[in-house]
């Protein structure tokens, strides 16, 4: 080579460093841009790396570099959007580069596969087998249909194969002979010039003034708040619409992958296109082929969870995140992004609209639309005919509870089975009691990993961590006093699908929750059983409450909701209201009227009056009233560094260093404060303690001025060794 090129490359490490390579050994200079893939040698180990800059000096000695591998892409993988939105939040979220720009890319191309589509396999034959006469191979009659095949129609895939009747042996033997060979075609639909698939739903004024006030084009926020019910999935449609009329493609978020295909089939009904998902229960050739699709231009609706919102567009016209409250939005481990701020940045860099959609929006966006920021866009009443239920607050306090359910409940679930309609029992608590209990001495049945206690499982039946997954057998006898008069205390959902199938033996219960639905295929089927119609009752978490329209759903208990009144996360009512109202509004989505109950016991409790009397408005006005005067989010912004060791006096060491060097670069004042470090809410977990050190700052700028100077210097401290140690910014889980 000519002139001295070095490789500065990003790799997957938990580094928070850039490392310098010599280019491989076949490229020059020309071929080498940034974004490209390139293997390295990393230790023992071999590395895909990204690379960052084409230089011309290391600070390293020359005689000291190693040279890259190979060159894996002659193109960068990413276009310039995704790559400089990668760089940008790699920086705000305080995370090692490298392991930032693979989480943004589909596993295939993380393990160096080619960034391609894989097509359908075909057999064809080789100029050899061309040559053979009409009638050859006669003692091998399998091998020779198959050559007729191929010389009569060109190509066979293995459908084709199929319907001839012939095997992969007849296939192989003719390979070997080297008288066919196989290729790989992409089959690309024609696009229909007819953009629906079927007409658009009559809109109503508030969807139709909505709609009108969304730009076509242009960098745009609005927040779409939408009462459960009020038609904001056609405003979505509608919006997409105009956008395939211009040729360009359209992201779809959604928080949760049992709300993909039901998403996913309602657009391609809609839609005469290619519509694509993104999610993590699809295997990996999969997602690789529509992330391909997506960035060629192909798909041109993309519906997918949180880290979707990396997929390469190669016309990008709208950016959509629905039921944009939900924190499965923000990545809780690892890269700790959330996928609803970075739609705002995209949608800003790419200058195209961005559409948030909540029936309970979070805090942060009500804020930003009443200071301006977001376009405020209000659907406050049900599309159609569809009214908004009638909500009951059941006092429970010194009722008698049949396995958590009232004598009252129990009989409005009966009067709306009666009437051939569908109830859904709502207990976020998976299991079927929160734990056992010895009545002899009162032990409790805790996990020997975390300061927690076991949940009792009946099918199969087991106790259960649902922490630290740790599992043991149930005991026959106390642990501690030896007594077999051992009970289970609280209410699971397995618990509540016993007592409703003793209650009313002739009806379908269906529990909808992680355990039930583990096999790939569980939860579409129960879905579907609940579309049939038939009379049921539907007891689950909150799997149930995020999105699904149950036409014939027209009364909802939610059990134990009291819980995130006291919570020591300070958005624990925030997420108790949202959820709740979300779980509410799945009654009465159609023509039949709906009901709720909510049973508690704290009925007279400002908050959940305010909640079920007045509705999520006030609600939301009193929480941020109370975040105003104690200055929280999103009134003020928050960043927390966490630790964790087996050893607790590690964790707590390093974040009193922590500490010590931040006040240090910025001492405590009304611009900057610290508290911690403290115990994390489950201060034991898997064996390991946990503390946590806040940081809060009246300007984001501060704070981020302060976490860039902490970091590199922690990475170097010797305690970072023994701890497990992370920043979160905007941290939406206090845990």
């Amino acid at each position: 080579m000519t002139a001295l090129t070095v490789l500065e490359i990003a790799l997957p490490t938990p580094l928070r460093r850039r490392f310098d390579y010599l280019p491989p050994a076949d490229t020059v200079p020309e071929q080498l841009q940034p974004g490209q893939r390139v293997r390295v040698p990393f230790g023992p180990q071999r590395l895909v790396g990204l690379i960052l800059r084409v230089k011309a000096t290391s600070d390293i000695p020359l005689s000291q570099l190693r040279a890259a591998e190979a060159l894996l892409d002659a193109e960068p993988l990413m276009p310039e959007d995704v790559w400089q939105l990668c760089l940008w939040a790699a920086d705000y979220y305080q995370h090692p580069i490298g392991d930032a720009l693979h989480t943004a890319l589909p596993a295939l191309l993380r393990q160096g596969e080619a960034a391609r589509e894989k097509g359908e396999k075909y057999w064809r034959l080789t100029t050899e087998g061309k040559g053979l006469p009409e009638g050859a191979l006669k003692r091998a009659p399998r091998q020779a249909e198959l050559l007729a095949a191929l010389q009569q129609r060109g190509q066979l895939n293995r459908a084709d194969l199929t319907l001839l009747g012939i095997g992969s042996p007849a296939v192989k033997a003719l390979a070997d002979k080297q008288l066919i060979e196989s290729t790989e075609q992409v089959f690309t639909p024609e696009e229909s010039p007819e953009i629906l698939g079927e007409s658009p739903l009559p809109l109503n004024a508030e969807q139709q003034t909505a709609l009108n006030q969304i730009p076509i084009g242009g960098f745009h926020i609005s927040l779409l708040d939408g009462a459960t019910g009020s038609g904001k999935t056609e405003v979505y449609l509608q919006a997409i619409a105009r956008v395939l009329a211009r040729g360009q493609q359209a992201l779809v978020l959604v928080p949760e992958i049992g709300l993909t295909p039901q998403t996913l089939s309602r657009f391609q009904r809609r839609f005469r296109c290619t519509v694509v998902a993104l999610h993590s229960g699809m295997n990996d050739r999969e997602r690789l082929d529509a992330w391909v699709q997506a960035r060629d231009g192909r798909a041109r609706i993309i519906i997918g969870t949180r880290s979707a919102i990396f997929t390469p567009l190669a016309n990008p016209g709208i950016l959509i995140v629905d039921e944009e409250h939900d924190s499965s939005f923000k990545q809780q481990d690892g890269f700790r992004y959330s996928a609803r701020d970075l739609a705002a940045l995209r949608a800003r860099r790419l200058n195209i609209p961005l559409i948030l959609g909540s029936a309970t929006p979070a805090l942060e966006s009500l804020h930003n639309a009443r200071t301006g920021r977001y376009q405020y866009l209000r659907l406050a009443h049900r599309a159609g005919q569809a009214q908004a239920p009638t909500v009951h607050l059941q006092d429970i306090r010194r009722q008698p509870l049949d396995s958590g359910f009232s004598e009252e409940t129990i009989g409005r679930i009966r009067r709306t089975l009666d009437r051939g309609n569908q109830v859904l029992v709502f207990l976020n608590r998976r299991g079927y009691a929160p734990t056992l209990e010895c009545t002899e001495c009162g032990w409790l049945a805790e996990c020997h990993h975390c300061d927690t206690r076991m949940t009792l499982h009946q099918s199969p039946r087991h106790l259960h961590c649902h922490h630290c997954d740790h599992q043991r057998a149930v005991p026959r006898y106390c642990p501690s006093c030896h007594s077999t008069r051992l009970q289970p205390v609280g209410q699971g959902t397995e618990r509540s699908e016993e007592a409703l199938t003793r209650h009313f033996p002739g009806t379908r219960v269906l529990r909808v929750d992680r355990d039930s639905t583990r096999q790939k295929h569980a939860f579409h089927e129960l879905l579907t059983e609940i579309h049939s119609g038939e009379p049921c009752i539907l007891v689950g978490t909150q799997m149930l409450a995020k999105g699904h329209h149950f036409p014939d759903v027209t009364l909802v208990v939610i059990l134990d909701a009291d819980a995130g009144l006291f919570s020591t996360d300070f958005r624990g009512p925030e997420k108790m209201g949202q959820l709740l109202l979300q779980v509410a509004g799945r009654a009465g989505r159609a023509e039949k009227p709906g009901e709720v109950i909510l049973q508690t016991h704290h009925r007279d409790h400002p908050l959940v009056r305010t909640l079920m009397e007045r509705g999520y408005h006030p609600f939301a006005e009193m929480i941020l009233s109370e975040r105003r005067l104690t200055q929280l989010p999103p009134f003020r912004q928050m960043a927390l560094i966490r630790a964790e060791s087996k050893r607790p006096e590690n964790a707590v060491a390093f974040l009193r260093h922590v500490r010590q060097l931040a006040e240090q670069y910025h001492p405590a004042n009304h611009e900057l404060g610290y508290l911690g470090p403290l115990p994390a809410m489950l201060e034991k977990r898997g064996d390991r303690f946990r503390y946590q050190l806040q940081v809060n700052a009246a300007q984001r700028k501060t704070l981020h001025g302060l976490l860039s100077r902490l970091a590199p210097e922690l990475e170097q401290h010797p305690l970072a060794k023994r701890t497990r140690w992370s920043i979160d910014v905007d941290p939406q889980d206090m845990s």
